[in-house]
C-alpha cells in the first residue's frame, strides 16, 4: 500500500513539473490519503500482533 502512495507522489511531481496543477494536486491528495491508511493499518497490525503473543498464563 505504501508503494501506491509513492507512485501517486511521483505522478504528482511529474505532473507539477509539466504544469498540470489539477492533476498534481489530485495525485498528491490521493498519495496522502493512501499513506495515512497504510500507517494506520501498520499501527493496528502492531497492536494486534503484540496482543496475540500474550496468552493466559
Amino acid at each position: 500500500m505504501l508503494r501506491w502512495a509513492i507512485i501517486f507522489f511521483i505522478i504528482a511531481l511529474v505532473a507539477a513539473l509539466l504544469g498540470f496543477g489539477g492533476i498534481a494536486g489530485t495525485s498528491m491528495e490521493i498519495a496522502k490519503f493512501v499513506a495515512i491508511i497504510a500507517v494506520i493499518l501498520f499501527v493496528v497490525s502492531l497492536v494486534f500482533g503484540g496482543l496475540k503473543g500474550r496468552g493466559p498464563r
